[in-house]
Order: C-alpha cells, then sequence, then structure tokens
C-alpha cells in the first residue's frame, strides 16, 4: 500500500519523462484526476484519460513532448503526508518567478496558484512544475 500515491503519480510523471515516454499510467483517484486536468489546461501534458482494463481503473497520461522538447523540466511534491503545508493567499509561492505554476487543492477546487489568487483562496499547497 502507497503512503503517498500524489508523491507516486508525480514520480511516475517524473520518470516518464527523463525517459523520453509518450504515455504514463497510474491508479486513479478523484484528485489524481484533477491534478492532470490542471496539468493538461497549463500545457504539462497532452490530455488524459480514465481507463478500465481487468477491472481496475487507471489515469492515462499523454506527455507533452515535441521533437525531443519536454514541457515538464521539474515536479516536486510540497505537501506530503507527515508534514502538510498549507498557504493563505498572500502567501502562494511562485515557481522560478512565475515560469512554473504550483497546484493547490483549495476549498473551491484543484487549481493553479495564479487562478487561487484571482478567486482570493488559500488550500493545501500539493506540488510545483516548471
Amino acid at each position: 500500500m502507497l503512503t503517498d500515491p500524489i508523491a507516486d503519480l508525480l514520480t511516475r510523471i517524473r520518470n516518464a519523462n527523463m525517459a523520453g515516454l509518450d504515455i504514463v499510467e497510474a491508479p486513479v483517484s478523484r484528485l489524481k484526476a484533477n491534478i492532470a486536468k490542471v496539468l493538461k489546461d497549463e500545457g504539462y501534458i497532452k490530455n488524459f484519460r480514465l481507463v478500465r482494463s481487468d477491472g481496475k481503473h487507471y489515469l492515462r497520461i499523454y506527455l507533452n513532448i515535441d521533437a525531443g522538447r519536454k514541457a515538464i523540466t521539474g515536479i516536486k511534491r510540497e505537501s506530503k503526508p507527515g508534514l502538510r503545508r498549507y498557504v493563505n493567499v498572500g502567501e502562494i509561492p511562485t515557481t522560478l518567478n512565475g515560469a512554473g505554476i504550483v497546484i493547490l487543492s483549495t476549498p473551491k477546487g484543484v487549481m493553479t496558484g495564479r487562478e487561487a489568487k484571482k478567486v482570493r483562496v488559500g488550500g493545501e499547497l500539493i506540488c510545483s512544475v516548471w
């Protein structure tokens, strides 16, 4: 059993990206699907699908690799099960002076730090992507 399924998803994406793979699969959850939706909306992945095979559900993520150029340079888990990291609106960090994004889980759903600042809501800082 995994102790941190979000870190597992991010590690699978990081490893597939470093290996130059186009597709990565991970066990699905609603939070993982919402994170994938944010990554797709921001252009870090091409698409994602919920796949069922052998009675199990998977999240299939299609990475955005064009002519050897990878959209994701780095991805880092911020809030961990042993040490949750919550931020207010004024404390939402930027990644690489705005070149990357931070993903937050807020009461209004999973969104980027930029969207959370617009809506004026804080939450749990899930990860940084650049």
